[in-house]
Formats: C-alpha cells, sequence, structure tokens
C-alpha cells in the first residue's frame, strides 16, 4: 500500500494537482486496491484530523493578520521600525526585516507578512534606489521570520501532530528568531555598505518619539497576546481570539481606519486561507494514519538507526531531507506528514522534541522563499509583479545567511532551549 501511495503521490503532484486534493486521491487509490479497509475511513480521519482545539488558533491568527493590515497597524510598525534603523546606511532595508519581526510577533503567518509589509516597503525601497528584485528578495527572507517568531502556525501544527507543548514551541521559537533576524540585520547592513544601496534611507523619516507615539498602541499588541500566553491568563488559542479583538478595537475604534464595509473582504479572504490550510491538515491525517498503520515509520526509524549510528549525522541527514521537501511541499502538510515519523527517532537520539521541532520549522521555513514552489516567494513576486527568475541571483545571498543560522540552530541546542529552560 505504500508504494502505491508513493507512486499515485508522485504522478499526482507532476501533473500538477493541488497537494491536498494529491493527498486525498493517494490515500483513496492506496485504501480502495491495495488494502481491506473501507472507504469510511476518508471522511472520518479527516474529520478527526481537524477536530482539535489548538487548531483554532490559525483561522485567528489569519483574521488578526489582515485586520493589522487594513487598520493601519502594519503601516505604523513600518514607520517605528524606519524611525529606528532608517537613518544608517542600508536602514530601509534593516526596517523590512525589523517590521516583519513585529508583524510577526502577532500574525503568525509568513504570507499575510509578506503582503502586508511587501506591499508598503517594497515600492518605498524601489523609490529609495533598491533594485526591484533585491527589494522583493529582502522581504521574502524577512516574511519567514512569520513562522518563528511566536504565535506561529506551524509550531502550532507541530506541537499538535507530535503532542509537544506548543507553550515551549512558542518560547523555544524565540531565539532561533532572534538570531535569523539579527544575521539577516548584519548582512544588509554591510551589503549596503560595500554595494552602495541606501544613501537616501534618511529621507521621509519620522523622528523616533513620534513614531513610538504612532504607533505604541500597536505595539502593544504582541505584548499582551504573548504576555498572556506565558503569564498563563490564557491559552495559544485563545491568545489568537484576543489579537483579533485587540486588532478590530485599535484598526476600528482608535486608528479609525479599519471600517464595517471592509470586514466583508477581510473575512472571506481569512476563510480562503484557513479553508486551504484545513484542507491540507485533514488531507495529512489521512495519510499519516495510512502511513502508521502500515508500520512504515518502524520500518525507517530501524533503518535510521542503522545508517546514523550518532546524533550529529542523523540530524545532518534530517536537514537535508527537509531542505529538499521544504523546496517542494506546502509547509504544512510537510510538518504533519514528516513530524509524526521523524519526531519518535530524534527522541531516540537523546534530541528533546521541542528542539527538534524549531529545527523541523527552520528548515521548512528555508523552503518558503526557495524555488520552486517557495510560498513567500511567490508572494514577494506578486507584490514587486516580478518572475521568480529575477529574483533568483539576489535570493541565493539570503539562503545562504539562513543556511548558516540553521546549522547554528540543529548543532547549538542552547539557542532553542535557553528560554525554554529558563521558564520551565
Amino acid at each position: 500500500m505504500n508504494a502505491a501511495i508513493g507512486l499515485s503521490l508522485i504522478i499526482l503532484f507532476s501533473l500538477g494537482v493541488p497537494i491536498a486534493v494529491s493527498i486525498v486521491l493517494a490515500s483513496i487509490i492506496g485504501i480502495e486496491f491495495f488494502s481491506g479497509l473501507p472507504l469510511l475511513l476518508v471522511p472520518q480521519q479527516m474529520f478527526i484530523g481537524i477536530d482539535n482545539f489548538p487548531l483554532l488558533a490559525i483561522p485567528f491568527f489569519i483574521l488578526a493578520g489582515n485586520l493589522m493590515a487594513a487598520g493601519g497597524i502594519s503601516r505604523r510598525l513600518v514607520d517605528l521600525a524606519k524611525a529606528m534603523v532608517g537613518g544608517v546606511q542600508g536602514g530601509l532595508a534593516m526596517t523590512c526585516v525589523l517590521t516583519c519581526m513585529m508583524f510577526a510577533a502577532v500574525s503568525g503567518s509568513s504570507v499575510a507578512t509578506t503582503f502586508a509589509i511587501g506591499s508598503i516597503l517594497i515600492p518605498a525601497m524601489v523609490k529609495h534606489g533598491y533594485p526591484r528584485p533585491l527589494a522583493a528578495s529582502i522581504q521574502a527572507s524577512s516574511a519567514e521570520l512569520g513562522v518563528l517568531i511566536p504565535p506561529s502556525i506551524p509550531l502550532i501544527l507541530y506541537g499538535v501532530s507530535t503532542d509537544t507543548s506548543i507553550g515551549k514551541l512558542f518560547i523555544a521559537g524565540i531565539g532561533p528568531g532572534l538570531l535569523i533576524g539579527g544575521a539577516l540585520l548584519l548582512f544588509l547592513y554591510l551589503f549596503c555598505k560595500v554595494r552602495g544601496y541606501g544613501l537616501r534611507d534618511h529621507e521621509d523619516r519620522q523622528d523616533l518619539p513620534v513614531a513610538v507615539k504612532r504607533a505604541w498602541i500597536a505595539m502593544l499588541m504582541p505584548v499582551i497576546v504573548i504576555g498572556g500566553i506565558y503569564g498563563g491568563v490564557f491559552t495559544p488559542t485563545e491568545a489568537s481570539a484576543v489579537a483579533v479583538v485587540y486588532a478590530v478595537i485599535v484598526g476600528g475604534f482608535i486608528y479609525r481606519e479599519l471600517s464595517v464595509k471592509e470586514l466583508i473582504p477581510i473575512l472571506r479572504n481569512s476563510v480562503i486561507s484557513t479553508s486551504a490550510v484545513m484542507l491540507i491538515i485533514a488531507a495529512a491525517s489521512l495519510f499519516s494514519f495510512l502511513i502508521s498503520r502500515s508500520g512504515l515509520p518502524n520500518e525507517i526509524a530501524g533503518w535510521v538507526t542503522v545508517v546514523f549510528d550518532n546524533q550529529i549525522s542523523f540530524l545532518l541527514a534530517v536537514n537535508v531531507m527537509l531542505l529538499i521537501v521544504g523546496m517542494f511541499i506546502e509547509t504544512s502538510a510537510a510538518i504533519l506528514v514528516l513530524a509524526p515519523i521523524f519526531t519518535p527517532i530524534a527522541i531516540m537520539y537523546g534530541i528533546d522534541p521541542v528542539h527538534f521541532g524549531l529545527i523541523v520549522v527552520v528548515n521548512l521555513a528555508l523552503g518558503m522563499f526557495t524555488p520552486p514552489l517557495g510560498v513567500n516567494l511567490f508572494a514577494a513576486c506578486a507584490v514587486a509583479k516580478l518572475s521568480v527568475d529575477q529574483l533568483l541571483p539576489w535570493l541565493i545571498r539570503f539562503v545562504l545567511v539562513v543556511l548558516a543560522c540553521l546549522i547554528a540552530i540543529t548543532y547549538m541546542p542552547w539557542i532553542s532551549m535557553g528560554l525554554v529552560d529558563l521558564f520551565y
């Protein structure tokens, strides 16, 4: 059955069938022709896969991100970041990274971050003399921070699929998020100095006190959401609803930039985005059930322990595999299918499942802005009105920066686990 499902997946992917549909069709073929299981399992397991309370956080965080973009919160965060670093050469490029870090602290979605921040900063960078492909590459690579800095939808999915504490995963995501953000800031500062970009970045820059005054209410949003989670006031799922309420209040009643008329398209876009993610989750749940029932995870575990005799070689192999998978398969599907298989093996090697979760998510986040199927890459191209091949010569630099950070996160567990050990 496993071979039939795998072959079916390859054929369907090559025909361009959407990922969720491919997984469901391949599972149905495996059940109907290569097992004695009833087809009733298909809807049953798909429903079980999404009948999980923590998954409620996904639609709420997606909605919160869309409300932030429409309610003027994201623009004020951009102005604040520009006021902080815009006075140095390359400050506008660095503003992109800083703003993505702040926006990611509530939205939890890298694609939402790309559209919300990229629509403001990509035209601004082009106006200040940055090549358009460079501006789009900066945005695509910075937006991946949305899946690392908590709250993070991929971390929620990893926690649900492996029964790992989502609270611990959120805390563990802070270190890697700050590391990658800091590395991108340093690289952009040096790159702009050497190449002569960003000489006019100080123009149209607000004074820091003015920017803080305009943005302090927006900045309270991540403080309330993240502080509430770590302070034990509410769960990550409840925090997502709090983020939505706060975004409505701030955008609609304080900034007065969010009208009732805008709510309908915002809700529609949020429902469409949520439906795509939940369909993948449901399909991956069915697929994972069939794979687990066949005994494949145990066979893989036995093979891995024979081939890789130590933790270092195992982590290297996992990184290589996940990097390749991340280039071709959507992040949510990859986590839900692969995490339940490899996390128990990682535990056998003495790797903390929280640390391993960050390794998985960082790998797949890297795949979000690498061809051929990087969702952030396509989002940035859509905003910048460019083709993917125009970005590639510029993008490779950012891929190497994040790859160096991935190696550090993999083999220096304290980057992820330092704050977890402190809190727990």
